[in-house]
């Protein structure tokens, strides 16, 4: 299966997804959701690996968050909530660890760990008065997936890289960050579809370009 093939496969998939949750129909979501993660999964699996350690952290991590998808279908649950949440937090640490083990700070990394610290504590001030007993697991995945986008800040910033190896890092890091802000006010604030409708294609293409980096970077 090539790259063509799967986006191909990818793209309704995710069309049904939205779909289904608009239905708010977990059977719907049984049905498509595993699917289209287990997608980003082959993404890089089937890609020529440039560098093994890298792509073995990040093979790691896309595993880990195809886990927290399928906890999450069960999103008024909060144990399955949480477990989601361990998987993902397992997942950004995979990938910070990958991003760190390849690049070399520079400019650029402390630019974006600037800027990425100040969003995150951001988000944390605003989701923390709608916390109550997940205050703690919160402000770690925060603090994780804000360690994720400095280490995809720090490949940005390494000129060794192809610009696309780059941006690819970047952007997926960067995309999977602000779909995370939706889950976030949909479990906390707010549930409504548009959450949902919004998130979700960023959540997916962030990981699509994440597997996909396996391919340019090392």
């Amino acid at each position: 299966m090539n790259d063509g093939l799967i986006f191909a496969v990818a793209v309704p998939l995710l069309i049904g997804l939205l779909y289904f949750e608009k239905r708010e129909s977990r059977r719907g979501q049984f049905l498509t959701k595993p699917l289209l993660s287990a997608l980003f999964v082959l993404t890089a699996v089937i890609a020529p690996h440039r560098q093994e350690g890298y792509s073995t952290l990040v093979l790691a991590g896309l595993l880990l968050c195809m886990a927290g998808d399928i906890f999450l279908i069960f999103f008024d649950s909060r144990k399955l909530f949480l477990a989601g949440l361990v998987a993902f937090l397992s997942g950004h640490v995979l990938y910070a660890i990958a991003f760190f083990s390849v690049s070399s700070p520079g400019g650029v990394a402390w630019t974006g760990a600037a800027l990425s610290i100040a969003a995150g504590c951001g988000i944390f001030i605003w989701l923390r008065p709608f916390l109550g007993k997940m205050l703690v697991p919160v402000a770690a995945y925060v603090a994780v997936i804000t360690a994720m986008v400095i280490g995809a800040s720090s490949v940005m910033g390494d000129a060794r890289f192809s610009v696309a190896g780059r941006l690819l890092v970047f952007y997926g890091a960067l995309l999977f960050f602000v779909s995370d802000i939706f889950v976030a006010r949909h479990r906390f604030i707010r549930k409504e579809y548009r959450n949902r409708f919004l998130g979700l294609p960023l959540y997916y293409a962030g990981q699509f370009m994440i597997a996909l980096s396996v391919r340019v970077i090392g």
